[in-house]
């Protein structure tokens, strides 16, 4: 029990920090727009993520040190554009930050969730190196495990679903220009902090 409620506390910890995935999480609830299919798609990734952290393979980056060197600077590119997508749909206001006017179909929800979850280096870090670290410290390492992706779950439905509080502020059309400008530079911060780290 010790090792859950530890696996828990300490998943939820390293997820609770605002970055590119939880952005994408907040808006599309802000928005109504499958939600269900986003947040389970991101409990589900960051489920896979843990298990293969827990199952040993945090040891990858050891044995192959090139292989965080190409997540990190495909994910630098890719937070980078994503930035500016965020910053142009900020400048241009209008239609397109209202809520109607953002509707986009599952498959290119899911495909940016997708790309925001398995190109960002530091889901990789957080969930499979530090997390398998973590784990591995624990007399049940599994137990801590279920912890985590728990965590993981409880974390993203409670986003998702309770970003609809947020609706009534985001009726406002500068609401939406302010949210897309947080989620630029949001996006360029962590791009800095990759590049630079």
């Amino acid at each position: 029990m010790l090792s859950y409620l530890a696996g828990l506390g300490t998943g939820l910890s390293l997820i609770l920090a605002i970055g590119a995935q939880n952005a994408f999480v907040l808006k599309q609830g802000i928005l109504r727009q499958h939600v269900f299919a986003i947040c389970l798609f991101c409990a589900l990734s960051d489920a896979l993520l843990i298990v293969l952290g827990v199952a040993g393979m945090a040891t990858a980056g050891l044995r192959w040190p090139w292989l965080f060197e190409a997540m990190r600077w495909g994910g630098v590119v890719f937070l980078v554009v994503y930035g500016l997508r965020a910053f142009r749909a900020a400048w241009r206001g209008g239609e397109a930050l209202r809520p109607e006017g953002q509707m986009r179909g599952l498959g290119a929800s899911l495909a940016t969730i997708a790309a925001l979850t398995w190109l960002n280096p530091h889901v990789w870090l957080d969930t499979v190196v530090l997390l398998g670290a973590i784990s591995s410290q624990w007399p049940m390492p599994g137990v801590f495990g279920a912890g985590a992706v728990t965590g993981s779950f409880l974390f993203f439905f409670s986003l998702g679903y309770g970003a609809r509080l947020l609706e009534p502020l985001f009726r406002k059309p500068v609401a939406w220009q302010w949210l897309e400008v947080g989620v630029g530079c949001v996006m360029w911060a962590i791009a800095l902090r990759l590049a630079f780290n």
